[in-house]
């Protein structure tokens, strides 16, 4: 008889692409495999494309203000959500429930472990979120993304999954041409992810600007987002150096094309850079929940496989700087050992980190 799994994820992409590569690997081996979504989440149109099943739960985040009527309509989703979570373990019957962070794994792992069914975390940052810590008292497995400084029962490092197109083959000068490019130059991926991007997003086109200036070997991919797309293209004005992008399906062929990456610190992030062993100079998102991002990038930052800047008041000039030295150290110095120092961070490797949970997974 198959097995049957029921995958809570969604919110960010940092906890909903975990889930997803899962769910797909399980899918593939003809396993039964529902996903749990909150109520109009963006990526019920990722699972619609890739045929995954899915039921929704009407749920919210935890507040983190005094204010009482957000508390009290906090209290009345949760209850609802915790109807609506058990009324698909009914329906569904799963052999294991697995969450992979933010607060709509909690009614799922709660439900499901009071119902006699195997449980199981994934938490892809270094600094556990509240919703995971909860749930490690009822989880019979804590599987982790970057290593941790939380004593955890049942815990087992096994890296972030990320998509199986980062496995595949990529060819530099046709990616770069592609864009109008040169593949001879050094190459700088900058993007700003889903959230808090307009001050990276300003602080990079200053510091660009002056690079292109100085030096004429050396170019720029940078992923905007929809909504800075225009304004920013409006700011570099016309150069042939930059190639200015509102978003970008082919993440992994830019990443790869590159030779440097200057982006935030989110989980999925950082696991596709190690996977490519790609340089990096990461700003964490200074509004992340628990400052989580700021401690992820300390994880690469304590090798030497990347560089942290921390956004505030002179957050283009560092930027410039670090960007500038790194750039122009005699025979490609520094990014030759930044490249080499992701042998000493000890993450497995994230292209089989699915395989490896799938396998735990079937275990319980």
């Amino acid at each position: 008889m198959n097995k049957r799994f029921l995958i809570a994820a969604g919110g960010t992409g940092g906890h909903f692409y975990p889930g997803f590569s899962l769910g797909r690997l399980l899918n593939g081996q003809n396993c039964s495999v529902l996903f749990v979504v909150r109520k109009g989440d963006a990526a019920i149109g990722v699972l619609e494309e890739n045929k995954l099943k899915y039921r929704e739960i009407d749920m919210i985040s935890f507040p983190r203000s005094f204010n009482p009527w957000r508390h009290i309509k906090f209290t009345v989703k949760f209850f609802k959500a915790l109807r609506q979570t058990k009324n698909i373990i009914k329906d569904f019957r799963p052999d294991v429930a697995v969450g992979t962070g933010g607060y709509i794994s909690f009614p799922l792992i709660l439900t499901a472990h009071y119902s006699g069914i195997k449980t199981a975390i994934h938490d892809s940052n270094t600094k556990i979120g509240l919703a995971n810590k909860l749930c490690a008292r009822w989880t019979d497995l804590f599987l982790l993304g970057l290593p941790v400084n939380d004593k955890l029962k049942r815990s087992v490092l096994v890296g972030t999954p990320i998509r199986q197109e980062f496995a595949e083959p990529v060819n530099r000068s046709q990616t770069l041409e592609a864009l109008g490019l040169n593949p001879h130059f050094k190459t700088v991926l900058l993007f700003g992810g889903s959230q808090g991007a307009k001050a990276l997003n300003q602080a990079l086109i200053d510091a660009v600007k002056r690079l292109v200036a100085e030096d004429d070997a050396v170019q720029f991919i940078h992923i905007s987002g929809e909504r800075w797309y225009e304004h920013i293209a409006n700011r570099y004005g016309k150069t042939s150096r930059v190639k200015i992008l509102p978003y970008s399906n082919e993440i992994y062929d830019l990443i790869h094309s590159s030779d440097l990456v200057v982006c935030r610190s989110g989980a999925g992030t950082l696991a596709e850079l190690i996977y490519c062993k790609k340089p990096a100079l990461l700003v964490p998102l200074p509004t992340a929940a628990a400052n989580h991002q700021f401690y992820n990038a300390k994880v690469l930052q304590s090798v030497g496989c990347a560089a942290l800047v921390e956004q505030g008041p002179q957050l283009q000039n560092e930027l410039y700087t670090l960007l500038d030295r790194i750039l122009h150290a005699a025979n490609n110095s520094v990014l030759q050992t930044m490249r080499e120092n992701y042998a000493k961070l000890g993450v497995p490797d994230p292209i089989n980190a699915a395989e490896e949970i799938v396998k735990l997974l079937k275990k319980l």
